[in-house]
């Protein structure tokens, strides 16, 4: 119980902190990191998600995954209405039906992904397939967003961010659990830092619900991905994570269609 609560306080905290960082970014022709810094609101909020990040960590020490990742999906639950109170309106049923939609897909898909009881290990090879994979596939969907509509932006803006901090969680448990080197402690901003930049831009785009779920679903995926490619993890199988993901992909659907696009405001 103690863990669940920790856990679900923690989401607050990251949902808090995604919400004020996306009312900054919003409207922002160049959402520039250096830019951003000088706005005491966003700073907060940059703040507000570590502090959310270290109470999930906590959450992890002292109960099972089970009961603490579930706990972590309902920060998109929160986000949506603490944006909209930021935007001065109020978040539509349908809005957040389809968040709800999103995060009973991501719990599902979370708690299908068998736990892995062996160590970790990533050879100096893997960590270079590892930054050359989610990079490559950070540019072409960052690439792809300058094709598509506002809300679809978003979504692939969003999706290259939580491609390259799945890389960045990927990396931090071979450091955690498995190998230590000190050239792959260096390696570590670099995912860091491009996927909050890339997060920034899909703030600026508007649709907050959109890019929230987007990034709320492709870091954990691509942990687990990069988990099974490279480290020899194994992947749920039969009908039921296919289902879960159907679930989500429906809700994140519907949720750029009934998601609105916040207006350019005043930086000031």
């Amino acid at each position: 119980m103690l863990a669940a609560v920790i856990a679900l306080v923690g989401s607050l905290f990251f949902a808090l902190g995604a919400a004020l960082q996306q009312f900054e970014a919003v409207g922002t022709a160049k959402p520039g990191l250096l830019a951003l810094l000088r706005r005491p609101r966003w700073v907060f909020g940059g703040v507000s998600i570590l502090a959310g990040g270290g109470l999930h960590i906590v959450a992890l020490g002292l109960g099972p995954l089970t009961v603490v990742q579930p706990m972590g999906v309902a920060s998109l639950l929160f986000a949506l209405p603490i944006a909209a109170t930021l935007h001065g309106r109020k978040p539509s049923r349908r809005e957040l039906a389809a968040a709800g939609v999103v995060a009973a897909g991501l719990i599902g898909l979370v708690l299908l992904v068998p736990e892995s009881d062996g160590p970790t290990y990533l050879g100096p090879d893997g960590v270079l397939t590892l930054l050359g994979v989610s990079g490559v596939a950070a540019v072409l969907l960052w690439a792809g967003s300058k094709a598509v509509s506002p809300a679809g932006r978003a979504a692939l803006l969003a999706t290259s961010s939580g491609v390259l901090y799945g890389a960045t969680a990927t990396l931090v448990r071979v450091l955690v659990d498995g190998t230590w080197n000190w050239w792959y402690l260096l390696a570590l901003p670099i995912p860091a830092l491009l996927a909050l930049m890339m997060l920034q831009r899909a703030y600026a785009v508007g649709h907050f619900g959109v890019s929230f779920a987007s990034l709320q679903i492709a870091d954990p995926l691509t942990a687990v991905a990069f988990g099974a490619l490279l480290l020899g993890e194994p992947l749920p199988t039969g009908i039921a994570p296919i289902a879960a993901a159907a679930l989500t992909a429906a809700g994140t659907v519907a949720l750029a269609r009934t998601s609105p696009m916040e207006a350019h405001r005043d930086p000031a």
